[in-house]
């Protein structure tokens, strides 16, 4: 595994958590949480969206872009429609809590568990490993370097995400 893959593979990681938490939550007997739920909007558009599909789609993708015939099949397009499948999720989840629609909000978020644990499946096992073998180490060192970057700008929310992980752990 390499470096870029290796840090977009551990981010994977805590949004697999937080698939565990909303499933939980969704299962559940009780009353919808509406503050759980907010929470887990800001987590999913502030570290899966803004720092770790940023990474990817402004990033990665585009390096991975330039050369197609390096990259066999190219499925970038597939991860970028399921990323947009995954903000509307999300979008729709908010519109719920905001019309207090306990359905709507657990519709949309089994539905982004489901999208998400299945797209994160396929870039771990498909899309890094063809990156990993696509990218020469000049390259890859661009791509660190421009994640390194990234991870400055959002560091905050970043750390904010992880304590939100924590609370859950918690519950």
């Amino acid at each position: 595994m390499g470096k870029i893959t290796k840090i977009l593979v551990d981010e994977h990681k805590n949004i697999l958590k937080l698939t565990e938490f909303i499933e939980k939550e969704c299962e559940s007997e009780k009353d919808i949480d509406k503050d759980f739920f907010i929470k887990v909007v800001y987590f999913i558009r502030n570290y899966a969206d803004k720092f770790h599909h940023a990474k990817e789609e402004d990033i990665l993708f585009v390096e991975l872009s330039k050369d197609e015939v390096q990259l066999h099949c190219n499925p970038i397009d597939q991860m970028l429609h399921e990323h947009e499948q995954g903000r509307n999720f999300v979008k729709e989840t908010e519109i719920g809590i905001m019309q207090s629609n306990n359905k709507k909000i657990i519709e949309n978020m089994q539905g982004y568990v489901n999208l998400i644990r299945e797209h994160i499946y396929k870039e771990d096992n498909i899309l890094y490993p063809m990156s990993d073998e696509a990218l020469d180490k000049k390259t890859e060192q661009s791509i660190l370097d421009r994640f390194s970057k990234a991870e400055k700008i959002r560091s905050k929310d970043k750390k904010k995400c992880l304590l939100i992980i924590k609370e859950f752990e918690k519950r």
